[in-house]
């Protein structure tokens, strides 16, 4: 058993959905962190990755992908690059990925760790997380890696398709995470498990 499939049995008693399990399976989380953190990469913790970030807890980043829904046909946004990891585990489970970093250096890297285990249907964009990208809009689930403050970006939002799904850490002290789904014309939200994530930073903020 690899590395990663330990990962993803450690997850199981959490996590359902068996698709999000065997994309945690599929992913080393080794290819993702720094170098003098690779013999903690299947840790159930979260690492830093430099800039101020951290690669999630892969117990969080599980339970966001089994949130979202997520269907093999699904166009995503990934707000917030970090690593790469969490765009590579959407990448094993729906059909397009982009993917928006603040941070050129991060991104960089995230690119590499991607394409060197032979993704190709993530595409990455630098800029402002919380404008999202309008130009690939509408997206059929949209993952926030950062904490958005007291509300979502309203873009963000306008940017889901009918039917769609975001999910976010969502709070200005204390986060929880946040599923909002928009049905009928309006925007539904759920309230969910308290979490930990560095700030989504906002120009002009």
């Amino acid at each position: 058993m690899t590395e990663a499939s330990s990962l993803a049995e450690l997850l199981r008693p959490v996590i359902r959905s068996e698709l999000v399990l065997a994309a945690i399976a599929s992913v080393p989380r080794d290819r993702f962190v720094r170098s003098g953190e690779r013999d903690r990469a299947y840790e159930n913790v979260a690492l830093p990755i430099g800039y101020g970030q951290t690669i999630s807890q892969p117990l969080v980043v599980a339970r966001m992908l089994e949130l979202l829904e997520l269907a093999p046909s699904d166009r995503v946004l990934d707000v917030g690059t970090g690593s790469g990891y969490h765009a590579a585990l959407l990448s094993r489970l729906v059909d397009q990925v982009w993917t928006i970093e603040r941070h050129a250096e991060l991104s960089a890297g995230a690119e590499e760790a991607i394409r060197g285990l032979g993704i190709e249907n993530v595409g990455f964009a630098l800029g402002d997380g919380s404008a999202g990208l309008p130009e690939h809009a509408p997206f059929d689930a949209i993952n926030v890696a950062a904490a958005t403050g007291a509300t979502v970006p309203p873009a963000l939002e306008d940017q889901l398709a009918a039917g769609g799904r975001l999910v976010a850490p969502v709070g200005a002290e204390d986060q929880h995470l946040t599923l909002i789904r928009r049905a009928g014309g309006r925007l539904e939200a759920t309230t969910l498990e308290p979490v930990r994530f560095v700030p989504l930073i906002v120009p002009g903020e």
